[in-house]
C-alpha cells in the first residue's frame, strides 16, 4: 500500500484513521483516493480478508492428524491473524506469522497478549514469494485463504523447503466446483484468478508434484457469509461516507455479488499435504 499520511500502513488502528485523513483531503479536494487505498481501508480492521473461520482451522488441525508436542508453525499470508492466535492455542506450538503488511501484523500482536499468547506468536514482514527462513525449520506450514496470492503450484514448490521430516502443509485454494461455470463466474475469477482449477485438477497437481494428499474440505456456505457480511458492512460505511459507489463495487461489491449470483459454481477447499 502506498497511502500518504495518517493512517499509513504502519497504523494497527489504520481504518478510523485513514478513514478521517481521506474523507478530510476527499472534501478539500486535494487527492484522489485510489484503489489500492481503498483495498486496504476496506481490510484494515476486517476479522478476515477471505472467506475461513475458527470452527474450519480446528477442523483442519483435526485432519492434520500426528503433530509434534510443541509444533513449530509457519503461517503464511496471515493477515490480522485469527488463525494465528487458534493454530498457537490448539497444536500448543509456536507460530510465526508472515505477511507485508505491517497493521495487520500490529494487530496480531495486540491479540495475542490479550489471549495470552505472546510469546507463543512472532511476526514477520515478508513476501511468502521470498520467505527469509532456513530449510526444514517447520513442522506444519499453514495458508488459509493466501496461497491464490501467488498460486497453487509455485506455493507448493516454493514452501516445501521449509518443512521438516515428516512435516504437513495445510493451505485453503479457491476452485471450480462444477467444470462449467457460469459466464459471469468465469469472468470475474478469470481476471482476478486465471489459474483457477477444479478440486481434481489441483489434487492431480498435488500428486504431480510430489505430494500427498492428506486430506480436504471444502468450507462451508457458513464461512463465506461470514467474511462477505463484514465485508457488505464496511463497504455501507464507505458508501454513507461518500466514496464513489463505482470503486467501492470495483474493490469489494462485485465478489459479493458474483458469490450471491454463482455461488455453486466456486468455494474454497482446505488441503492438508505431505511431501513425498
Amino acid at each position: 500500500m502506498s497511502a500518504t499520511g495518517p493512517g499509513a500502513a504502519g497504523d494497527p488502528r489504520l481504518f478510523g484513521s485513514f478513514l478521517g485523513w481521506a474523507t478530510r483531503v476527499r472534501g478539500e479536494r486535494r487527492i484522489a483516493v485510489t484503489a489500492e487505498q481503498i483495498f486496504w481501508l476496506i481490510h484494515a480492521d476486517l476479522p478476515r480478508a477471505s472467506p475461513g473461520s475458527a470452527a474450519t482451522t480446528r477442523l483442519l488441525i483435526r485432519l492434520a492428524g500426528h503433530l509434534p508436542h510443541h509444533p513449530r508453525v509457519i503461517d503464511i499470508g496471515c493477515g490480522a491473524g485469527q488463525t494465528s492466535l487458534v493454530l498457537a492455542a490448539d497444536t500448543g506450538g509456536t507460530v510465526l506469522a508472515v505477511d507485508t503488511h505491517p497493521a495487520f501484523l500490529g494487530r496480531l500482536r495486540e491479540s495475542a497478549l490479550a489471549a495470552g499468547l505472546q510469546d507463543r506468536i512472532h511476526t514477520i514482514v515478508a513476501s511468502m514469494r521470498a520467505l527469509p527462513m532456513p530449510d526444514a525449520c517447520a513442522d506444519l506450514v499453514w495458508a488459509e485463504g493466501s496461497a491464490h496470492l501467488m498460486g497453487f503450484d509455485d506455493a507448493l514448490a516454493s514452501w516445501r523447503r521449509l518443512l521438516a521430516p515428516n512435516g504437513l502443509l495445510v493451505l485453503t485454494e479457491a476452485e471450480w466446483t462444477t467444470p462449467h461455470p457460469a459466464p459471469g463466474a468465469r469472468a470475474f475469477w478469470s481476471a482476478n484468478y486465471p489459474g483457477m482449477r477444479t478440486i481434481d485438477g489441483n489434487a492431480r497437481a498435488a500428486l504431480a508434484a510430489g505430494w500427498t494428499v492428506h486430506a480436504t474440505y471444502q468450507l462451508p456456505d457458513s464461512d463465506w457469509s461470514a467474511y462477505h457480511d463484514s465485508l457488505a458492512d464496511r463497504l455501507d460505511q464507505l458508501r454513507e461516507r461518500g466514496f464513489a459507489p463505482k470503486l467501492l463495487a470495483q474493490v469489494g461489491g462485485q465478489e459479493i455479488e458474483i458469490r450471491r449470483q454463482h455461488g455453486a459454481d466456486f468455494g474454497f477447499t482446505g488441503y492438508v499435504l505431505r511431501p513425498r
